[in-house]
């Protein structure tokens, strides 16, 4: 779902009016954003949930485990070793299998190892940075894990920035998310007002591409 497509100008209403003024308790604020989100990003591609869910799952753990064991180092070595191993299978197994059979075709050998139709998961090294962070600021004790896995899902997921970033530090981000929020109508209209402008000048810059071309 593209933020400038005609699917996104009804979701975000409606997941908005929702929040607001359906949905009263930080919980039920927090689920909704869960299934907002994942809505949001099956709506390109259901299959690729379970990867994001995963990841949530590895670190939320991994925090945990982190904050009561004295094997900090350890753990935080193996949150790494399992985010970036399941960003690199899908990121960088077919170059490096290329790369691979081109080195030993050097020595006149061929290898028989086949490419995989792997797609790339769209905002995958987004998420996967983002649940790495939140190890390592408890690992720096930056912050104390969170035990509320809804918030903590809420976190990874918030689908505002799950495809196109920024990258969120959990120091910075998952407090905001475990504390209750007011509406407030100047945010919203300011909100909406950059929401408005962003488009316009995306569409000024479509439209000057399709000039100079």
């Amino acid at each position: 779902m593209l933020f400038n497509s005609i699917d996104f100008a009804i979701f975000l209403p409606i997941v908005f009016i929702l929040y607001w003024f359906v949905f009263k308790t930080l919980k039920s604020q927090n689920i909704l954003l869960i299934i907002a989100s994942y809505v949001f990003y099956a709506w390109w591609d259901w299959r690729f949930l379970g990867l994001i869910i995963v990841s949530t799952l590895i670190d939320y753990s991994i925090g945990l485990a982190i904050d009561s064991e004295k094997k900090k180092k350890s753990l935080l070595t193996l949150s790494i070793l399992l985010n970036l191993s399941i960003l690199g299978f899908f990121k960088y197994y077919n170059f490096f299998i290329e790369n691979f059979k081109d080195a030993f075709q050097l020595f006149g050998r061929d290898l028989d190892i086949n490419y995989l139709n792997i797609i790339l998961p769209v905002g995958i090294s987004f998420y996967t940075f983002q649940t790495m962070s939140y190890s390592i600021d408890i690992y720096r004790n930056k912050i104390k894990p969170t035990t509320n896995l809804v918030a903590f899902a809420s976190f990874i997921c918030f689908f505002p920035q799950l495809v196109a970033g920024p990258i969120e530090r959990a120091s910075s981000f998952l407090p905001q998310v475990e504390k209750r929020r007011i509406f407030s109508y100047a945010k919203a209209t300011d909100g909406l007002k950059q929401i408005l402008w962003g488009l316009f000048k995306k569409g000024n810059c479509r439209q000057l591409c399709c000039f100079c071309k």
